[in-house]
This record gives structure tokens, C-alpha cells and sequence, in this order.
């Protein structure tokens, strides 16, 4: 439980951190136009704060972190998410600074898109381990008191 609220914490400052310099860095640059910078805070916060403060609820009811399945999506996840976060920030610099970073920058954050979906596909084993488990655990819980 400690782990996914430390992580959650982390994208939280992670992500009010990036709103904020979105605001100052293309203030200071009186830059207006569109910038990965301005969508960075929202990804975030959402694919971090929001998905790691909804996973506390399902350790609490579920268990998830028992999975087999839960340190290879933690770590997964966390590598994707973090590396498409980075160069949504190195993009809108570069957008803000005039620089068009096409080829590998948007092929690293395509990756860490990727990264990202293999790691939804090993929390998905692990709701599927876990809820299974708590299926079965009511089912038995159910046929010992009728009987």
C-alpha cells in the first residue's frame, strides 16, 4: 500500500510541478501558441496521481499488490509512464524554444506509450488474479455457512 501512495504523491508534485512551469516557462518565453507543455500537467496527473490514488482503493479491497502480476506492472507502468511524461516536457521545450523535435523524440515518447499499454495489459492480469481469487473466497465463505 505504501508503494502506490508514495507513487501517487510523487505524480501529484510531479504533476502540479509541471502545471507550474508550463505557466512560468512560456510566460517568460511570451510564448502563446500550442505546446506539449500545456498537456503534460493533465497526463500526469492523470496517468499518474489519479491512477495510483485509485489503485489504494483496489489494494484495500483486493489485494492487488499479492499478484504475481504486481511488481511487473508497478515497474512497467512506472518506466512508460514516466518516459512519455519526460518527453512531453523536452517537446513542449523545444516547441516553446522554436525547435520542431521530430524523429527520435516522438519515436521515444511512441515507446513509452507502448511501455505503457504492456503495463495496463499486467495490471489487467493482475484484477483478473485478484478478483478471481476474491470470487472464490465468497463462494467458499458462502458454502460454509449454508451448509
Amino acid at each position: 500500500m505504501k508503494k502506490l501512495f508514495y507513487s501517487a504523491m510523487f505524480y501529484l508534485v510531479f504533476g502540479l510541478c509541471s502545471g507550474l512551469f508550463y505557466r512560468e516557462f512560456t510566460k517568460s518565453y511570451e510564448f502563446t501558441g500550442l505546446t506539449q507543455l500545456k498537456i503534460a500537467h493533465t497526463h500526469i496527473l492523470v496517468l499518474g496521481f489519479f491512477m495510483f490514488f485509485i489503485l489504494i482503493l483496489f489494494e484495500k479491497v483486493f489485494s492487488i499488490s499479492e499478484s504475481r502480476w504486481f511488481n511487473k506492472f508497478f515497474i512497467v507502468y512506472n518506466i512508460g509512464a514516466l518516459l512519455s511524461m519526460i518527453m512531453f516536457l523536452v517537446i513542449g521545450v523545444a516547441q516553446v524554444k522554436g525547435i520542431t523535435p521530430a524523429g527520435p523524440f516522438n519515436g521515444i515518447a511512441g515507446l513509452g506509450h507502448v511501455i505503457i499499454t504492456i503495463g495496463f495489459i499486467f495490471l489487467f492480469l493482475v484484477l483478473k488474479e485478484r478478483i478471481l481469487k476474491e470470487d472464490e473466497s465468497i463462494k467458499k465463505d458462502k458454502a460454509l455457512t449454508t451448509a
